[in-house]
């Protein structure tokens, strides 16, 4: 038998936030709450517990509330439920070097470009200025390469190694940088805009003249691995 309890206040739904730090989920519990119990019958066996005086709106309301509940996880799980298969393309990390020109900012692409563990260590050439639009990127290694005036918009590159990398005039828009390593990356006149780097190492990254919105600096300020000149040119206070 399964149960789900879930917290309802009298006058409607009670409101659940998220913290700006760390994506928790919060609900605020009030004296007048009337719990309402979901139980679900195993092998067609009637529940014990009857929802509620009126039973077919507790249902529904249950109903409604698991849903919504599953629906609304934590960005961090729900990127990582839909994440797809690594690809079978013999030559999938070839992608990187023709790249995608549709929807660059809503990340839309024609087909899907998944770099994950691909090796483009020293790559000098062929990745510069190219559009990585929705690119899966985990565990990738880019390290010493050149992605100057890259378009990187919704990229996923949690765990991906950039040690060095020349991000300069790039467009990194919302791209997870979750647990990547990013020492010494190069962030010249770079947008960072909406990007995460929870957990990132970013030792000797050079931020000249970056262009990122406030609360993104406060977000990217917390890291502890900025050195003492990265904090200065961000204006890390």
């Amino acid at each position: 038998m399964a149960a789900l309890s879930i917290p309802l206040s009298q006058n409607g739904f009670s409101r659940s936030f998220y913290s700006a730090k760390r994506p928790q989920l919060i609900s605020p519990l009030a004296p007048s709450l009337a719990p309402i119990t979901c139980r679900a019958a195993v092998d067609g066996a009637e529940p014990k517990e009857s929802l509620s005086p009126c039973k077919h709106i507790g249902t529904v309301a249950c109903g409604l509330l698991a849903v919504w509940t599953l629906t609304n996880t934590t960005p961090v799980i729900a990127a990582t439920q839909r994440l797809p298969p690594l690809s079978t393309e013999p030559n999938r990390c070839e992608r990187a070097f023709v790249g995608n020109t549709i929807g660059q900012a809503n990340g839309v692409y024609d087909k899907p470009i998944d770099l994950r563990f691909c090796d483009y260590t020293n790559e000098k050439s062929q990745l510069k200025g190219k559009s990585l639009a929705a690119a899966l990127m985990s565990e990738a290694k880019f390290d010493g390469a050149d992605l100057s005036e890259v378009v990187m918009s919704k990229a996923y590159a949690v765990g991906a190694s950039f040690k060095g990398v020349d991000f300069s005039n790039a467009v990194l828009d919302r791209v997870n940088f979750g647990k990547a390593n990013l020492q010494g990356a190069l962030f010249k006149n770079t947008v960072l805009s909406g990007s995460t780097f929870d957990d990132a190492q970013l030792q000797d990254a050079v931020f000249e003249d970056t262009i990122i919105g406030y609360i993104d600096l406060q977000k990217l300020c917390v890291n502890p691995t900025i050195s003492p000149e990265g904090r200065a040119e961000l204006g890390c206070r």
